[in-house]
C-alpha cells in the first residue's frame, strides 16, 4: 500500500508531538545538575541554593555543583558543553554572559549561541562607599573634588573588569570626572583599607558592606540600582544624585545549554517564576542584597545581548584587563 507524502509528514508530526507531551509529563525524572561557576558561600552560590530548596515543593531534585575558576568561564563552559536533554543547567550572571565575553581576549563559549536562556532570578545592585575618615556624604562632594583634583580620590572594587569596577568607570563617564582604581583579590583588603584611611572609597556589594556601614565605619553614599534599596532606604540612588537613567546591577539567570527543549524551557521557567512571586524567598533573597526577577525566556536573552553591549563598551573606553 503505498502512503502519500503528506499522510507521512501528518504521521510525522503527530509522533513528534506525542514525544514532546510525553517529554513534558515525565521531566524531570532525575535530579537536575545545576552548575555555580563560583565558590561555595559566595553571592551567586547562596542565591542558587535558596532557590533550588524552594523548587523542591514543585517536586525538583537538584544537585548543586560548584565549578569557580576563570571569572565564572569555567562553570559556564560545562553548561554550554553538557548535554541539551534537561539535566545540566548554570546560574550564570552580569560577568560571566555579559562582560566576560569582551575581557576576556579567547572566551570557551558564546553567550548567545551556546546557551539557551531560562529565566532571571535576580538582581543586586552595588553601594557606593566612603570610609568614616573622610569628608564626603554625597556624590555632588565626590564629584567637585574629583573635578577640581583629578585622580585625587581613590576607589576600591574587587577586581579589575568586574562590576563594581566597570559601574565605577561608568559613572565616572557620566559625571566626567576621573578617580584612581585600586583593584582587590576579593573584599577583604579592600575593605581593610577603606576603614584604615589608605583607601577613600568602595564599591562593592550590600551584603559585603552593610555591617560596616552600620558600624559607622564606612558612610554609605549611593546604590546603583534605579530604585531605592529596602535594605537601605535612606541612601539614594546614583540616579537621584543628578543622574538620571544611572543603572548598574549584577544580575543572575538560569541558563542551560544550545538547543534545549522548548517544553522544558516552558516548564522551568513557569516554575521559577512561581518560586520567585513567594514571600518567603524574596525574604531570604534580599537578605542577600538580591531582589527577585524573573521574566520570560526572550526577555531574559534580550538583557544578555543588551548587557554585552552596554559592558562591551565600558570594558573598551576603560581599558579594563583581567589580573
Amino acid at each position: 500500500m503505498r502512503i502519500s507524502r503528506r499522510a507521512v509528514l501528518a504521521l510525522a508530526a503527530v509522533a513528534s508531538f506525542a514525544s514532546m507531551a510525553a517529554h513534558a509529563e515525565t521531566w524531570p525524572s532525575k535530579p537536575i545538575r545545576l552548575i555555580v561557576p563560583f565558590p561555595p558561600g559566595g553571592g551567586t552560590d547562596l542565591i542558587a541554593r535558596e532557590l533550588v530548596h524552594k523548587m523542591t515543593s514543585y517536586g525538583y531534585s537538584f544537585i548543586v555543583d560548584n565549578r569557580p575558576g576563570s571569572g565564572g568561564n569555567i562553570g559556564v563552559d560545562a553548561a554550554a558543553k553538557s548535554s541539551p536533554d534537561g539535566y545540566t543547567f548554570v546560574l550564570g550572571q552580569t560577568s560571566n554572559l555579559a562582560i566576560n565575553p569582551t575581557l576576556y581576549p579567547k572566551l570557551p563559549y558564546d553567550p548567545i549561541k551556546d546557551l539557551t536562556p531560562v529565566s532571571l532570578v535576580a538582581s543586586a545592585p552595588l553601594v557606593i562607599v566612603a570610609g568614616a575618615a573622610t569628608p564626603y556624604k554625597s556624590l555632588a562632594e565626590i564629584v567637585s573634588t574629583a573635578k577640581a583634583k583629578p585622580d585625587s580620590i581613590n576607589f576600591a572594587s574587587s577586581g579589575n573588569g568586574t562590576v563594581s569596577h566597570l559601574a565605577a568607570e561608568l559613572f565616572q563617564k557620566e559625571a566626567g570626572i576621573k578617580l584612581t582604581h585600586i583593584p582587590y583579590k576579593g573584599a577583604t583588603q579592600g575593605v581593610t583599607d577603606v576603614i584604615g584611611g589608605q583607601v577613600q572609597l568602595y564599591i562593592s556589594s550590600i551584603p559585603t558592606l552593610q555591617p560596616h556601614i552600620k558600624s559607622g565605619k564606612m558612610r554609605a553614599i549611593a546604590v546603583t540600582s534605579a530604585k531605592r534599596v529596602p535594605e537601605m532606604p535612606q541612601v539614594p540612588t546614583v540616579a537621584e544624585s543628578g543622574y538620571p537613567n544611572f543603572d548598574a546591577v549584577t544580575w543572575f539567570g538560569i541558563l542551560g545549554p544550545a538547543n534545549l527543549p522548548k517544553d522544558v524551557v516552558a516548564k522551568l521557567n513557569a516554575d521559577i517564576n512561581k518560586a520567585l512571586k513567594d514571600d518567603d524567598l524574596s525574604k531570604k533573597l534580599a537578605a542577600e542584597g538580591a531582589t527577585a526577577a524573573g521574566d520570560t525566556p526572550e526577555q531574559f536573552a534580550k538583557l544578555i545581548r543588551d548587557d554585552i553591549a552596554r559592558w562591551g563598551n565600558v570594558v573598551k573606553e576603560s581599558g579594563a584587563k583581567i589580573d
